[in-house]
């Protein structure tokens, strides 16, 4: 019996010690030299240009992260990119395959269940886009209509939320990516499109045509959009709290935001013309990672 005992013993410290091995990222990062980097290819805040090129106000912010926590280690860090979707981001955090994402991903309590956030860095208003032709104006417009959001998403939820709370109908489609969801609405087998309007931003100035479409209605949600962690994993966490904070307050953050939403951007130099709103403001003002929950409460 004692001998069970302390075979045990032994068993619960290894694997302790291995928990404790599996979330310390910073290690991993330093003995292989290079940041697994999460990256989305169709996001207002992270989107591709193709031929492996990655951009945007998040994929940004990402390297100066990455930047920084190269010169916390002593050692300068490759990046290797790693697309993610909304349904395989949680799932490729917790199995290691990335170290961090910086996308376009939601801080919510369900997902803090699985992984943690760094501070906020852009707080997204929901909406609808639609061809600018459509008649629609608001979501009661969306009645009988056929709507296009991302699998995976919480616009998914709030979509569903809004059509019964104001006792309206519609058919839901669903795309694999971002990418597919605006396809539905530019192909016509959708009527609308509802997510993040970063990402509907992003999507029509990409589009052959960006003038036949048009973001429209009341916001649907508030969302605080944050890079996405490993859970407990204070030290990855507290570093990269450490370089958003930084980049906030030496004004480099503003002036990327201002880079990617305020000036012509590639592929067809369109500008978004979308200013940082209130509350991103305000998140960079007092720096926090608030889920969602806690400005729905407001």
């Amino acid at each position: 019996m004692k001998k069970q005992l302390l075979t045990l013993a032994v068993l619960a410290l290894a694997a302790g010690t291995a928990s404790a091995q599996a979330t310390d990222t910073l290690a991993k990062i330093k003995d292989r030299g290079a940041v697994n980097l999460g990256v989305r290819d169709s996001s207002g805040l992270a989107f591709t240009l193709g031929g492996g090129k990655y951009v945007g106000f998040h994929t940004e912010m990402a390297e100066r992260i990455i930047d920084d926590l190269g010169k916390s280690l002593g050692k300068p860090l490759k990046i290797n990119y790693q697309v993610i979707t909304s349904q395989n981001r949680i799932p490729l955090i917790q199995n290691g395959t990335i170290d961090f994402e910086c996308g376009s991903t939601t801080n919510n309590k369900a997902r803090q269940k699985d992984v943690d956030f760094a501070f906020t860095t852009y707080v997204e208003e929901v909406r609808i886009a639609v061809k600018a032709n459509s008649g629609i104006k608001s979501i009661k417009d969306l009645n009988g209509r056929t709507v296009a959001t991302t699998t995976g998403t919480t616009s998914v939820q709030t979509l569903r939320k809004n059509e019964r709370a104001g006792g309206i109908d519609f058919k839901e489609v669903m795309g694999k990516d971002h990418a597919d969801s605006f396809l539905l609405l530019e192909s016509g087998r959708a009527d609308a499109f509802v997510m993040d309007g970063s990402i509907l931003a992003a999507n029509i100035a990409k589009s052959k045509s960006p003038k036949d479409f048009a973001i429209v209605g009341e916001v649907l949600s508030v969302e605080p959009i944050a890079c996405m962690l490993p859970k407990g994993d204070a030290k990855l966490k507290k570093a990269i709290d450490d370089s958003i904070v930084r980049q906030i307050k030496d004004g480099s953050l503003t002036k990327l935001y201002d880079k990617w939403f305020m000036q012509p951007i590639p592929p067809n130099n369109v500008t978004l013309n979308m200013p940082a709103s209130e509350s991103t403001k305000a998140a960079w003002a007092s720096p926090n990672d608030k889920p969602m929950e806690d400005y729905a409460a407001k």
